[in-house]
């Protein structure tokens, strides 16, 4: 699979919790480490709880874009 966040080739993916990108394991590191990660988490879980799978997110960070160092 192709990294939506990072654009790298790997062999795994998972769902973000800040929109609707399937990222790679590196990315999802960055992402679980970001300060406002439980926050997204909490609020994406109860959306889905109410059965809203069709949740966006609450918004990528900035500082996520492109892999969060500077990759496109």
């Amino acid at each position: 699979m192709i990294c939506e966040r990072c654009g790298q080739k790997s062999l795994a993916g998972i769902g973000s919790y800040f929109d609707t990108s399937i990222i790679c394991i590196e990315c999802m590191e960055r992402e679980q480490a970001h300060p406002d990660f439980w926050h997204a988490k909490a609020v994406e879980n109860e959306h889905v709880a109410r059965g809203d799978f069709n949740y966006p997110g609450v918004g990528l960070p900035p500082e996520l874009r492109g892999g969060g160092d500077g990759r496109t």
